[in-house]
């Protein structure tokens, strides 16, 4: 046998040992992954895709300025709401997709996620005797506190001059949770005049047109100052949108799915028992029709399961339903390669050639159908992957993916493994009927 086989056979085994060492068990930690990841049909969550009012985005940004601004700010408030591994992905121009495995308190997600969370200071109207004007109904009526900026430029007192380092405190004797923040510089100089002319006044605070709280100002207050009349969530929520910032635009839901935990784990169940079976028949398929190098090509499905497998888990790549039927699809052309080459083989067997002669013509002449047939099934690939992008189909997404990197690691185990097996395996059995023709 030829140095090059040698060399090769001794990759492949290497190759396939550390594959296995990878993935088992499955839920080891191996290099920071554990487990596979798994799609939002298998593990349960929310699927959202929020549109971007982008009339309302600020004139001195670009579109993709504004729009990257804002999957950034939502990415932070997932990753602080406690949602492993949550998908933000920009689609088309003013789309937005949030995918959030394992999450069960949906609503609550969306409220934290999609809330554009633009924090504005009011205060209030007074009459000639200093009492806040009231409408009507007897409420107050709020008007912009503003205040000279450090250049002496008139800015209104938002949320946009505050620190990212707010949290939650609870006040002392009440247990009370309060949301304590600091400004920037910018901002100390405004909040100092404010709250200076309003003392013994309301001041309003205002999330999203919503009063939060109105605190009657004590004392001037410059760096700092706090947020109450909330419950431990809210205040919550609230410490994690002023810590990511204001989204620069309105969203709104065009499309929502949930996912069911439950409904995940028997969907995986049930697709691994299929997988299952549709492999054992193909593998008695090929033993009893093709004999020798249907165990050859047994051996080759083994190693290319464990290294898909191994992809999967340390890429990572989310695993879907579609995924998995993909995975499926995708054993069954890594064997239609074999069959090519198979078949190849035996027509040089009957032609007279050698065992050796007939393996290496056999791979050479099925090379190009297999070439040709795979480059199909990989445009179509990334046709389904760009369609699913495109239109927040994340299942077909999952397929379109998880197809392309099951036939693309099949052309290596058909040309590369099953080929350096049967190598090894002609020099061992050499009597042609293994091989599927009468001696």
């Amino acid at each position: 046998m030829k140095t090059s086989n040698i060399y090769l056979l001794i990759f492949v085994l290497v190759l396939f040992v550390f594959a296995l060492w990878a993935i088992v068990p499955l839920d080891s930690d191996r290099f920071g992954r554990q487990g596979l990841t798994l799609g939002l049909d298998l593990k349960g969550g929310a699927y959202l895709v929020y549109e971007a009012d982008l009339t309302k985005k600020d004139p001195a940004q670009t579109i993709d300025e504004a729009m990257t601004g804002v999957v950034n700010k939502i990415e932070r408030r997932a990753n602080a709401f406690g949602v492993k591994e949550p998908i933000i992905q920009r689609q088309g121009e003013n789309r937005i997709l949030v995918q959030l495995p394992g999450e069960k308190n949906v609503d609550e997600a969306k409220k934290l996620i999609g809330q554009t969370a633009l924090l504005v200071f009011m205060e209030t109207t007074t009459d000639a005797q200093g009492q806040p004007i009231r409408d009507a109904q007897g409420n107050i009526q709020w008007i912009p506190a503003k205040a000279a900026g450090t250049d002496g430029a008139e800015r209104e007192l938002t949320g946009k001059y505050l620190k990212p380092n707010s949290k939650v405190i609870l006040k002392q004797g009440t247990n009370e949770p309060e949301v304590a923040f600091e400004w920037n510089d910018e901002g100390s100089v405004l909040f100092e005049q404010i709250t200076k002319r309003n003392l013994q006044k309301p001041l309003g605070i205002f999330l999203d047109n919503q009063v939060i709280s109105a605190p009657t100002v004590q004392a001037v207050i410059k760096t700092s100052g706090v947020i109450t009349g909330m419950d431990m969530k809210e205040a919550q929520n609230l410490s994690i949108q002023l810590n990511s910032g204001s989204l620069d635009m309105p969203l709104k839901i065009i499309q929502e799915q949930t996912v069911d935990a439950t409904l995940g784990t028997d969907s995986l169940r049930k697709s691994v028992v299929a997988g299952a079976i549709g492999i054992i028949l193909v593998i008695m398929f090929m033993i009893l029709y093709y004999r020798m190098s249907g165990v050859v090509a047994t051996l080759a499905l083994i190693i290319y399961g464990v290294l898909i497998t191994a992809i999967f888990k340390l890429v990572p790549v989310t695993l879907t339903l579609a995924g998995i039927a993909a995975g499926v699809v995708s054993v069954g052309m890594a064997v239609d390669a074999n069959i090519l080459i198979f078949e190849r083989m035996k027509e040089e067997l009957r032609a007279g050639r050698t065992l050796g002669a007939a393996v290496e013509a056999g791979f050479n002449r099925a090379w190009l159908a297999i070439r040709d047939s795979n480059v199909t099934t990989f445009i179509a690939c990334i046709v389904l992957y760009w369609f699913g992008d495109t239109f927040g189909a994340f299942m077909v997404k999952g397929f379109a993916l998880t197809l392309f990197i099951g036939v693309a690691l099949s052309m290596f185990t058909a040309i590369t493994v099953s080929r350096v097996f049967l190598i090894v395996t002609v020099r061992i059995v050499k009597n042609s009927w293994f091989y599927g023709v009468k001696a």
